[in-house]
């Protein structure tokens, strides 16, 4: 859906006046959007990935068993805890496909989901400034364990197991927002690191049990998390506040048709 020129100044002239800007939806008629795109609910669940996958490949955008939260964080490169929404938005799963009119790289699907998440889930929101506990996320005093990308200008590749994480040509902020999650906590990446890294993270040595995985570790999982970041990544992770940019929704609504 575009907005015509007078619909446009409108919708922007009605925010200005409530305070509240709509920023996605802002992304409009200027902002590219897919030839065609599907979405249903998810199909099946993607073992071990709390955010489903999301695959980009030619002129084809593939996300399976996905949230709009996932979406959110994979389109505006951010954290669950820069999310404000409804509880939905984190357990409603959808699978999306997408298709451009030519290949396109990463940093363009992203913008074409923001457009899909206003156009089909309506999505609104603006930006507030909140205090918080967060994670501040450094390298080690004897320096990081961390090895270039083999492939530096292949797309970032990260895949869980039970016990464990590989990640190929992984940017530390892009892992930051990751481990996000099942800390439960905002990330911020203070390390300095600018490449990309591949890397693989090993749980096994460090459970109680090594017959359990980590998801029966709780509520020890996070300690367990920081240490393994130590141990074999060479990066610490220490707690204080800070102010976090948070993402506060303004509207947003299940899926209009396909």
């Amino acid at each position: 859906m575009k907005l015509s020129a007078p619909r446009l100044l409108i919708a922007v002239a009605a925010s200005l006046l409530s305070g509240s800007p709509v920023l996605p939806s802002a992304a409009s008629a200027q902002t590219p959007s897919f030839a065609v795109a599907t979405i249903h609910p998810s199909a099946a669940d993607v073992k071990f990935e709390h955010d489903g996958s999301t695959e980009v490949t030619g002129d084809m955008l593939r996300m399976r068993d996905v949230t709009v939260d996932s979406c959110i964080k994979w389109a505006y490169d951010v954290q669950n805890s820069q999310i404000a929404g409804p509880a939905w938005m984190d357990s409603d799963r959808f699978d999306i496909t997408a298709k451009t009119e030519s290949p396109a790289g990463i940093d363009e699907m992203k913008t074409r989901l923001k457009a899909l998440l206003a156009d089909r889930f309506h999505l609104t929101f603006h930006h507030e400034q909140r205090e918080m506990k967060a994670l501040i996320l450094t390298v080690v005093g004897s320096g990081t364990k961390l090895k270039p990308a083999a492939a530096p200008d292949a797309p970032p590749f990260r895949e869980n197991s039970a016990n464990g994480t590989i990640a190929k040509s992984m940017p530390i902020r892009e892992w930051a927002n990751f481990i996000a999650g099942p800390l439960q906590m905002p990330v911020v990446d203070q390390t300095g690191l600018i490449g990309k890294y591949d890397f693989a993270i090993d749980f096994t040595p460090y459970l109680p049990d090594p017959s359990k995985s980590m998801s029966d570790t709780r509520p020890d999982g996070t300690a367990l998390i920081k240490i393994v970041m130590h141990d074999q990544l060479g990066l610490n992770i220490d707690g204080r506040r800070a102010k976090v940019d948070v993402m506060v929704i303004d509207s947003v609504a299940k899926p209009s048709a396909n």
